[in-house]
């Protein structure tokens, strides 16, 4: 099945996309979950300034530059990895080297 890794970092202290390429526990972490398979994709998004927030009501529609919230936290990046449960996917989410930094989600994917 498949599972999403959302992962929320703080923007302050953000690392380039070479930075973490070359961070020695960010490769040991994607070497072990190519190892078993799991690694189906993912990308790092940049920061949540760069974007936009979109609410479309009854109203009209609403454009905000930025994130839906400001929040020391950010949806940084996400990843979608092939496990056979929740809980593999969990214990790969703590091997993450972001999960020290702030938080991982994981959720499951719907199939279309």
């Amino acid at each position: 099945m498949e599972y999403a890794l959302v992962i929320f970092h703080d923007e302050a202290g953000e690392l380039s996309p070479a930075e973490i390429d070359e961070h020695p526990r960010h490769r040991a972490w994607l070497d072990e979950v190519r190892r078993r398979g799991a690694f189906a994709g993912g990308q790092r998004l940049r920061p949540g300034r760069a974007g936009r927030t979109v609410r479309t009501r009854a109203e009209g529609t609403l454009v905000t530059d930025g994130p839906f919230i400001e929040a020391r936290e950010q949806v940084g990046g996400f990843v979608v990895l092939n496990c056979a449960d929740l809980d593999e996917a969990t214990e790969l989410a703590a091997l993450h080297p972001f999960a020290e930094l702030g938080a991982i989600e994981v959720r499951p994917v719907w199939t279309w």
